[in-house]
């Protein structure tokens, strides 16, 4: 394994850690009743961003002290989203990936170049054995990109979470690192 560098890059992307800066534009993403509708939270206020951007301050480095990874989506100098990467079983080099992306940048492979970069590095820099994802199985435009971004649809929880007033069902994806195409020498 080695060191993850900061910020990573896409072709088109810039993948960095949060900044107190990204609060306004973050809270402007998440307060979008579309976004928040399938996250576990309300959409946010003010009040909410400031809470959440500090407590993505610190989650710099999967094995660092927050044992998480949360950056923010770049592009063309505008925070368009952000990505995590957390533990749910360090021993086991085990974790979950969730993002979010402003419905405005929907379409053009963002999200999708933004997932593949943080796999990568959770293959290639962290040395995972697994990564999920779970997500509101309402949210087929996740669904789509856990599928096309090559993790297997391993459950669909039904009615399994009470959220916002409503039973919802759970999609889980995964991929394990032996699911990646194996590179050869040239």
């Amino acid at each position: 394994m080695t060191q993850l560098t900061l910020p990573l890059t896409t072709d088109r992307l810039l993948l960095r850690p949060h900044e107190k800066a990204d609060t306004s534009p973050l809270q402007r993403i998440y307060a979008r009743p579309d976004v928040a509708r399938f996250l576990l939270e309300e959409p946010w206020t003010a009040e909410d961003a400031i809470a959440r951007v500090d407590e993505r301050l610190t989650r710099t480095d999967l094995d660092g002290e927050s044992e998480a990874l949360a950056l923010v989506i770049e592009y063309d100098s505008a925070t368009i989203g952000d990505i995590a990467l957390w533990f749910t079983d360090k021993e086991h080099r085990m974790a979950e990936i969730g993002w979010v992306l402003d419905p405005e940048f929907g379409g053009q492979g963002f999200a999708t170049e933004a997932v593949h970069a943080v796999l990568e590095a959770s293959f290639e820099v962290y040395g995972l054995h697994r990564v999920s994802a779970q997500m509101d199985a309402r949210n087929t435009a996740s669904a789509r990109l856990a599928s096309k971004v090559g993790m297997r649809r391993e459950a669909h929880l039904r009615q399994n979470w009470w959220s916002k007033g409503e039973w919802t069902d759970t999609l889980v994806f995964a991929m394990l690192a032996s699911d990646r195409p194996q590179r050869t020498a040239d």
